[in-house]
């Protein structure tokens, strides 16, 4: 990493822990700055704050006291998940400190190329399609994934060497805390209604995606979601060289032209040959596609790596077949327009879906037209009456409702014939019964595998 001396001797308050605030705290100690974490969790409770006070790093815990600030801090590293409408974080931005967050840190000590990779859908597919394919042919070096993903930004660019890269997954949260952060190839997958009570209206949330271009220059490339009027208007306020991708037009850069997939006229491969299914699937392929020849990877290196990846867990992840049904993983769809985009990847005619989960007061009308020709369904949780009431305007004809994703697998299985796919892919957040879109999708997969071994 680069030995920066910034925040040698400066005072310097990590707002909230988990993985990112544990990195930042660890490496401003290392930087040599005056360290103090804050963090709203009792001392007794809290592991990362006991392991970071062995360190030698000030710990205050139990919650977030306004008072903090009246110690003459010269930054904030702001955990992404602690909204601007916290008072300590109001009351310092009402004093001009500057609040950052880790992946800014991140891109000040980082010696090799940043790849950013943004959008509101197909972050986490996008980032991992990039980092196989340039690590696919590689001779020197390793692309490394960090950020969102799951990798602490900053723990992976203090490792990361100057023949790496560091393919780098970024939501909305972390962009509203960067200054000078500049990535070489930024990524924005598609924009869509999110996260609007964090950030107060669409406005603001688009205004955060597209901060990943504020400090990047001619010699940098974007890459955009031609199919999107909105990011196409946003294009002309950039310095960036703009690589635009899109499955309905001819583009300077990836797209979709009689099935088959191109990349500036050069042919890749078939759209059908990618490993995972789905139209989202095809934009997120067309994205990585972008980056990877930017980086000079091989057209033969991209059909094979793209061919054989099956996708990322629990996001229309293939995950096994008994006696000629397949079964997909979907688990991450946990609002109506995921789920929009996994069917559209699939024959309705052969296709049983799972389906439901946390009731959040929204209605499912805008899923109807999704799910017509649709061969069953199978519904569980609080919205399973809703999404009953869907499926009838659909048309479906086989609707049956269950207790979970559990008792689901098997209904679908008794129903289902050779050659017919089943997908989990909810539509709803997991909370009503599971902590969270993992558990459930790991729960889905240990049900498909304990039918596995019955039916062997």
């Amino acid at each position: 990493m680069k030995k920066i001396t910034d925040y040698e001797n400066k005072k310097v308050l990590v707002l909230g822990l988990a993985k990112s605030g544990v990195s930042a705290a660890k490496l401003l100690h290392e930087l040599g700055a005056l360290v103090t974490v804050n963090d709203f969790k009792q001392f007794d409770q809290n592991p990362e704050a006991q392991d970071l006070l062995t360190l030698g790093i000030r710990v205050v815990t139990g919650g977030h006291p306004i008072e903090l600030l009246d110690e003459d801090f010269s930054l904030i590293v702001k955990n992404p998940g602690i909204p601007y409408t916290n008072p300590l974080v109001e009351k310092a931005m009402s004093m001009a400190l500057p609040v950052l967050t880790e992946v800014e840190l991140a891109y000040q000590i980082a010696e090799c190329p940043i790849i950013g990779i943004t959008g509101t859908n197909g972050k986490t597919t996008t980032t991992t399609m990039i980092g196989l394919l340039l690590n696919a042919d590689r001779k020197t070096g390793t692309a490394r994934l960090a950020g969102n993903i799951g990798y602490p930004a900053s723990e992976v660019a203090e490792e990361a060497s100057a023949e790496d890269d560091i393919v780098m997954e970024l939501s909305s949260f972390q962009l509203m805390g960067i200054k000078t952060f500049r990535p070489k190839i930024a990524v924005i997958t598609n924009i869509y209604e999110a996260h609007l009570d964090y950030h107060g209206s669409r406005d603001e949330y688009v205004k955060a995606k597209w901060a990943i271009q504020e400090n990047m220059q001619e010699s940098d490339a974007i890459v955009l979601n031609w199919n999107q009027q909105e990011l196409q208007e946003l294009s002309k306020t950039t310095k960036a060289n703009i690589i635009p991708f899109s499955t309905k037009e001819q583009v300077d850069g990836a797209y979709v032209l009689g099935g088959k997939i191109y990349y500036k006229n050069d042919y890749i491969m078939e759209t059908m040959e990618l490993g995972v299914p789905g139209s989202h699937n095809i934009e997120n392929a067309l994205a990585a596609i972008c980056v990877a020849k930017l980086k000079a990877v091989p057209t033969d290196i991209i059909r094979q790596t793209l061919m054989v990846f099956t996708g990322v867990p629990h996001r229309t992840q293939y995950v096994g077949e008994i006696k000629g049904r397949k079964f997909y993983n979907d688990s991450k769809a946990t609002n109506i327009l995921a789920t929009e985009m996994a069917l559209s990847g699939f024959d309705h005619s052969s296709l049983i879906l799972l389906a439901g989960g946390l009731d959040r007061g929204n209605s499912f009308d805008e899923l109807v037209p999704s799910l017509k020709g649709v061969k069953a369904i199978i519904l569980f949780g609080e919205t399973k009456d809703k999404l009953h009431k869907a499926a009838v305007e659909a048309g479906i004809e086989t609707i049956r409702l269950t207790e979970n994703v559990q008792t689901a697998v098997q209904d679908a299985y008794d129903f289902s014939v050779k050659n017919d796919t089943i997908l989990l892919s909810p539509a709803c957040a997991s909370w009503d019964q599971y902590p969270n879109f993992e558990l459930r999708g790991e729960a889905f997969i240990q049900a498909m595998n304990q039918l596995k071994d019955i039916e062997k």
